[in-house]
This record gives structure tokens, sequence and C-alpha cells, in this order.
């Protein structure tokens, strides 16, 4: 299998252009990418691992630092 690697900001993930939908009911495993920026807010991108480079186009959540919080804050 040929994998293809995204990177930003000398952080990467992987795509698997095999990569099968799954249902909306399954585990999945998430992908987090922090982009810090001298002149704007970081933003953390994240999006489901093992995605097609197609679907990696269009299936991610992006915000600003400042628009979310640890996971253990809220709990």
């Amino acid at each position: 299998m040929d994998d293809t690697t995204v990177r930003h900001d000398e952080t990467d993930a992987t795509t698997r252009p095999d990569a099968s939908r799954r249902s909306a009911g399954d585990d999945e495993e998430f992908v987090a990418i922090v982009a810090p920026y001298d002149d704007a807010p970081d933003e953390c991108t994240i999006f489901p691992a093992g995605l097609s480079e197609d679907e990696l186009l269009t299936t991610w959540l992006s915000a600003q630092e400042g628009g979310y919080v640890a996971l253990a804050e809220m709990r």
C-alpha cells in the first residue's frame, strides 16, 4: 500500500489511498494537527485517521486558538 504524507509545519499525518468509509456508529480515531502562526492565532485541524487523499480534501474541521479547549477541562 502506498501512503501519502501530508505535511504542515513539520507535523505530518498519513492518509491511505484505499481507506474505506465507516459508518457514524463505528469507533473512529482522529488526528489533530496544530499549525503555529507568527501573525495570527495558531490553528488546530482535526480529521479522521486513514482518509484517502480525496476524502481529506473535504473531511476536516479547523479552529483558531481560543476556539477550542482540552477535553479534560470539559469533563
